[in-house]
């Protein structure tokens, strides 16, 4: 890659492969089980929620796999994300750190979700692929995904979560405009969708139970396959075009690369898409940073959950996933970053805090919300309340250290859209 600056901002090239970490981990990552059997999962068992792109995706053996030219061109729309020193937010802090922030916000729906989006429907589409069916907890993933479909010509049928779907309506109108089909989770729609509406008419639902809808509809569709915008391997490899530009962007101001890394983990691919490359330069010598997962104290699977084989999803229906859980019948506050209200964690993420590379960090709904307004009036840029606890954990961290350190923060995706929660911060309702 080739970096230019422009002010504050960093730009390199379109990275041309993703990259897989789990390569080039001394202890392998745990595989997926079946969930009726516990045996090992084989492709046979995914044929009828992924193309087989995916599927060969999620067991990859090689450290960088080539990114299709249709899925670099639709990158080219938004990518490279830029990397902006935060000099402002740093006086904010008043701080002897120099604080980066990799910034996806400026992705067509706004996060960084649509690098994985594109790249699962474009490999939907390879196998012929009609129609496409997901869950979404904040409106994130499923506004990436009805972009990425519109991409590619494929029906996008979208399960959201009943507490953002009533919370955040202007998620949905975008991907309706997009031309995606959208319902509240649970819904009547499905029989996992109503037997969770038996047991709590009143339930706010969960990114597990969207889950279940979702999996369930493409199970019985031949002509349909499901999406998952997080959790498991082949998505946290799309996501990895995030730190192999921050690697490279950093690299031309701070030779010395990053000190400490801080993202917001829910499902744990914006973390590991952006935290992952830079392990790479730590197991190949080349710097030696912190990795920060900073998780909702509402739903803290890394740092209160346990490291064990749970299903996906509440009906039980996906594979059994070795990673930290809450219990897949966990149902999380309704908080507003509702992106990060998962009972697991990716298997690959969870692999790397056992094996010591990354440290969790468990940050209130009320905290986030107040370094997310301190780092808007900074800096301007209003932050999706995912990342304000990726901005509130580097808050925290360098009001307790004097140090003269190089930082990087993961900021997933803007806040424009969830404005109403701000609203609530600002008037004293958080």
């Amino acid at each position: 890659m080739t970096a230019t600056q422009l002010n504050d901002a960093v730009f390199v090239d379109v990275p041309t492969h993703w990259y897989n970490l789990a390569a080039e981990l001394d202890e392998p990552i745990p595989p997926h089980l079946h969930p009726g059997t516990k045996e090992l999962v084989g492709p046979d068992d995914l044929v009828a929620l992924f193309p087989m792109g995916l599927i060969a995706q999620e067991v990859a053996a090689e450290p960088y796999i080539e990114i299709p030219e249709p899925v670099r061109e639709i990158y080219k729309m938004w990518r490279p994300s830029p990397l902006l020193r935060a000099r402002k937010f740093e006086e904010a802090l008043n701080t002897k750190a120099r604080i980066y922030v990799k910034y996806e916000g400026v992705s067509p729906v706004g996060s960084h979700k649509t690098n994985s989006a594109v790249a699962q429907a474009y490999y939907n589409y390879v196998d012929g692929v009609t129609k496409l069916t997901t869950e979404t907890g904040a409106g994130q993933w499923g506004s990436a995904l009805a972009f990425a479909g519109a991409q590619f010509g494929i029906d996008v049928e979208v399960w959201q979560v009943r507490a953002s779907y009533d919370s955040k309506p202007y998620r949905g109108y975008l991907m309706r405009t997009y031309g995606a089909t959208l319902h509240p989770s649970p819904s009547e729609l499905t029989a996992s969708g109503r037997a969770m509406l038996a047991k709590d008419p009143n339930t706010t639902g969960s990114l597990g139970m969207a889950v279940s809808e979702a999996v369930e509809v493409a199970a019985g569709d031949p002509a349909a396959r499901y999406a998952l915008g997080s959790v498991l391997n082949h998505v946290v490899l799309h996501q990895s075009v995030i730190g192999q530009e921050a690697v490279e962007q950093l690299a031309a101001v701070e030779p010395d690369g990053a000190d400490i890394v801080f993202g917001c983990a829910g499902g744990g691919s914006n973390l590991g898409g952006l935290a992952f490359p830079f392990l790479r330069e730590k197991i190949h010598g080349r710097s030696n940073p912190r990795i920060i997962a900073a998780e909702p104290s509402a739903c803290p699977s890394i740092t209160e959950g346990e490291y064990r084989y749970d299903h996906g999803d509440v009906a039980g229906l996906t594979p059994l996933l070795k990673m930290h859980t809450l219990g897949m019948d966990f149902v999380p506050d309704p908080i507003h970053a509702g992106g990060l209200r998962y009972h697991g964690m990716a298997p690959a993420l969870s692999h790397t805090v056992e094996q010591g590379l990354v440290q969790g960090v468990a940050i209130t709904q009320h905290d986030a919300f107040t370094a997310g307004v301190q780092f808007a009036r900074a800096q301007g840029i209003v932050p999706a309340p995912e990342s304000t606890h990726a901005i509130a954990a580097c808050a925290a961290h360098v009001a307790d250290s004097d140090r003269d350190e190089v930082v990087v923060i993961g900021l997933s995706g803007h806040g424009q859209l969830d404005l109403p929660a701000y609203a609530e911060y600002l008037d004293g309702k958080i």
